[in-house]
């Protein structure tokens, strides 16, 4: 058992330490502010479901804590219950969420996602629940939203963390009776519609600090799953590597020297703070520069200088060296918010919607 300091005012002292993260053993004493807890290890054996299989839907993994949450995100699919993913970005939230979509009954319905943390406040309403005609400036016709337009189907909210206060009672309602109303609308209409979402946050401390409802916390966490980051499952990482290639359509000679056993072991030593996604965007900067650095020991990989071609055309070095510069600069500024688009165009001075253009041009996912 692992014991984390989460930034407290107090500090946490274990068997008269102060750490930041320690290990438990049997008879530990945890000093918490004025409270003293004891920690006992019981005789009792808590057994975890396994999924057989080592993949579910696009998500891979041989280690007993991906298979545990294999078996659960296949117990999700049976039923048409709210699920909430947590945990950090790059950890295949989105591709649980679609898995569980395809595996499930509603499979031939549509798959909806919306990324609450990508959308204007003002703009997310209409989003999720549509608009009538002239409820507002700019509505020149009657829109539906993503709940209506997932009828049938499955409904992923991003970043739930990211929505609104003013907004989550509507959702709360909207998720209770299955039903919603447009904006400048009077009527409700109803829904048919299977609910999941995904934070990077830790929701329960938003609900203890007045920043989420715990209404709606308890109603989205019906089936609660956690994501585990990359770090603690490095047994993962050649079947992960595999699959990245593939998916990069990498030729086997080019990708014979990234899976050498001694880069494995490089890799399964690194800290993936970006999780799958950083390794993903590692292995394509080493297939590209056609070179092996060493891997992150935190943060976004990081980037040496260009190397020019002497011998190709000035245009076509310049043009090369910025769409590199481009790519590297979109990545590492994604990794360093989060995967927040908004907030990366707007640290980085540029319009969301050029933001957009870049990462589609270069094919890079938020």
């Amino acid at each position: 058992m692992r014991v984390r300091d989460q930034r407290s005012r107090n500090g946490t002292v274990l068997d008269g330490v102060t750490i930041a993260e320690a290990f438990l053993r049997a008879g530990s004493t945890l000093r918490l502010g004025k409270t003293a807890i004891r920690f006992e290890l019981e005789a009792e054996l808590n057994r975890l479901p396994l999924a057989e299989d080592t993949q579910f839907g696009s998500l891979c993994g041989v280690s007993a804590a991906m298979r545990a949450v294999f078996a659960m995100l296949a117990r999700a699919a049976e039923s048409d219950v709210t699920v909430l993913l947590e945990g950090e970005t790059g950890t295949g939230k989105s591709q649980a969420a679609l898995a569980v979509h395809r595996k499930s009954a509603r499979s031939e319905g549509p798959f909806v996602i919306v990324d609450c943390g990508a959308i204007l406040a003002n703009l997310l309403e209409s989003e999720l629940f549509g608009h009538e005609k002239g409820s507002f400036t700019g509505a020149t016709d009657r829109r539906i939203g993503a709940f209506e337009e997932a009828s049938g189907g499955t409904l992923f909210l991003d970043e739930i963390g990211e929505l609104p206060l003013d907004l989550q009672p509507k959702l709360l309602r909207a998720l209770e009776a299955r039903e919603v109303r447009r904006v400048g609308s009077n009527s409700y209409r109803p829904v048919d519609v299977r609910v999941i979402a995904a934070t990077n946050r830790d929701l329960r401390a938003d609900v203890n600090a007045g920043r989420f409802r715990a209404d709606l916390y308890f109603r989205l966490a019906v089936i609660t799953i956690a994501m585990p980051p990359l770090r603690r499952r490095p047994e993962d990482i050649p079947a992960l590597v595999d699959e990245l290639l593939a998916s990069l359509r990498v030729s086997n000679e080019a990708a014979e020297p990234l899976r050498a056993p001694e880069f494995l072991a490089q890799l399964r030593g690194a800290a993936w703070t970006g999780n799958v996604r950083e390794l993903r965007n590692y292995l394509e900067r080493c297939l590209i520069l056609r070179t092996i650095d060493p891997a992150p020991e935190g943060g976004a990989p990081a980037a040496d200088g260009f190397v020019v071609d002497a011998t190709a055309a000035y245009a076509t070095e310049r043009e090369r060296a910025i769409a590199d510069f481009e790519r590297r600069y979109f990545r590492a500024l994604l990794v360093l918010h989060d995967g927040k688009v908004s907030r990366a165009a707007a640290a980085a001075g540029i319009d969301r919607a050029y933001f957009y253009r870049v990462l589609r041009r270069h094919g890079i996912e938020p």
